[in-house]
């Protein structure tokens, strides 16, 4: 008998706690482009990340985690990132890694990576992998 619970067949759910969902909703749905699937209120809203379900669980008094909390694998970063920067999305900036004009940063293995918050402060990622 195997000891593993056998989770790799069944899809991931995400979750990202966010303090206002009148911000996050038309942030993630409007911005982002997320389909709403669903609101649980007070509790969630729920989008469909190209079939993973993402749930934005409501918490007044959270706050945001260091470090890149959910990120978007994206075929030209760059068209991707002009495409958000024209919806507002800021996107971050940092002096302890070189990043071009547009805020993207080219690993050492040539991946290529932009980050940038949600309304609640959520670090979050668009990035291309090498081909």
């Amino acid at each position: 008998m195997s000891s593993s619970a056998g989770l790799a067949h069944f899809p991931i759910v995400a979750f990202i706690n966010i303090r206002d969902p009148e911000r996050a909703k038309p942030f993630y749905r409007d911005v982002l482009g997320l389909p709403l699937m669903g609101e649980e209120l007070p509790y969630s809203l729920i989008f469909n990340a190209n079939g993973t379900m993402l749930r934005l669980a409501i918490d007044p008094k959270s706050e945001p985690i260091r470090g890149t909390i959910l990120g978007w694998r994206v075929t030209k970063i760059e068209d991707t990132v002009q495409q958000l920067m024209q919806a507002g999305v800021v996107f971050e900036r940092w002096d302890f890694i070189p990043q071009d004009e547009m805020g993207i940063w080219t690993t050492p293995t040539g991946a290529k990576v932009a980050w940038f918050k949600d309304p609640d402060g959520n670090l979050l990622s668009v990035s291309q992998m090498p081909e």
